[in-house]
């Protein structure tokens, strides 16, 4: 049952990743850097403290007595993280979308999930899995071949976009990247004027998937607060099991490194492309804008809200990992079928995007099924 309930939660926070940006897509008039940047403030600095109070009342207690070094490392794993997130869009940009996404994604899955598994063989820990022992059981080789599984739904997935890219090529159409990290970048998509360019792009994907990983080195960070979060909860709840919500208080001090990183560079696109303006522009509807923004950023944090909770039932092993990540590039990709991002491509590259779809499901199913054998 724990492991079912851990599959949904993680389904939910998936959800809410791969569909944050759609209220974006509704703001009129600011450049990326201007929206993304107020949607992050939600993101980043208001929801997670507001969840925090919900769900932990004494949660700025823990924060203010936790170790130092557990509040810089948590901090610092979120900066890099951030970085992560930047260069995302460089990555598609000098790959394509497809190639470039499925790299990062896939480094992100792939060393999330075993890098701590690896450090933990080498610094026992107790309550933590060791690649020792996911290599050595049932139900660890299981969740490896999910993940396995999951690698080479990635790649189907990018190859169906690789075909139709050269699909729209063909049609002088244009793919622009959503996560362009600037106003500039995403006007040279919509230009045409972006090029592939391999090497530098294999550099800057391998650099973005791996900081993209460091999201949950940062919750491995700051577990000793979640931990006494959960101790505190056990106590005035005997009986109830582990708590849910204990990472909440961890999300605060991780995001304050992403909310860091992103603030820096998009505060330098703004003076860069004179977009200050955007936030006074009277000529835009600014009071929607916020709202939509607020939307989004909300909805981006709720990924992390149910993760803890997914966490809670089936451990920050590589499972709850591996199913996060999953989800997101599943629901992704199924929003790009609802909203016919695929229209007009050929049955051939319809059908490899639905068997793309196909086999990350399956890892999923796969996941789950070895974290119930435990």
């Amino acid at each position: 049952m724990n492991a079912l309930l851990g599959v949904i939660f993680h389904f939910i926070g998936g959800f809410a990743s791969g569909s944050f940006y759609i209220p974006y897509k509704k703001v009129k008039g600011w450049a990326w850097e201007s929206y993304w940047i107020v949607g992050g403030l939600f993101s980043w600095l208001i929801v997670p403290p507001l969840a925090a109070w919900l769900t932990i009342p004494n949660f700025w207690e823990i924060i203010t007595t936790a170790n130092g070094s557990t509040l810089g490392y948590a901090y610092f794993f979120g900066l890099l993280w951030g970085i992560g997130g930047l260069t995302y869009g460089l990555g598609v940009r000098y790959l394509g979308v497809s190639l470039g996404s499925s790299i990062i994604l896939g480094l992100s899955m792939v060393l999330g999930a075993l890098l701590p598994a690896i450090y933990y063989q080498f610094t026992p820990t107790e309550g933590k899995d060791t690649i020792g022992l996911l290599t050595g059981t049932n139900w660890g080789i299981t969740v490896l071949a999910g993940l396995l599984v999951c690698i080479i739904g990635i790649i189907i997935c990018g190859k169906a976009g690789t075909m139709k890219e050269k699909e729209l090529a063909g049609s002088n159409v244009k793919a622009a990247d959503p996560h362009a990290v600037g106003s500039a970048d995403t006007e040279a998509h919509l230009s045409g004027k972006d090029e592939y360019k391999f090497g530098l792009g294999i550099t800057v994907a391998i650099i973005s998937g791996v900081l993209s990983a460091c999201f949950n080195f940062g919750i491995e960070a700051a577990k000793p607060m979640a931990d006494t979060a959960n101790e505190l909860w056990k106590a005035a709840n005997p009986g109830q099991g582990e708590f849910l919500y204990q990472n909440n208080v961890s999300y605060i001090v991780i995001l304050w490194g992403g909310l860091s990183t992103n603030l820096i560079w998009c505060l330098l696109l703004n003076a860069r492309n004179k977009t200050f303006s955007d936030y006074t522009n009277k000529k835009v509807p600014i009071l929607k804008n916020i709202i939509f923004c607020a939307l989004a950023g909300t909805t981006w944090f709720l990924q992390f809200f149910f993760y803890g909770m997914g966490e809670s039932k089936m451990g920050n092993g590589p499972s709850s990992w591996i199913l996060h990540m999953a989800f997101i590039i599943l629901i992704a990709n199924v929003w790009g079928l609802i909203l016919k991002e695929w229209k007009g491509v050929g049955k051939k590259t319809l059908s490899t995007i639905i068997l793309g779809i196909i086999v990350i499901l399956l890892s999923v199913l796969l996941v789950g099924w070895g974290n119930s054998m435990r």
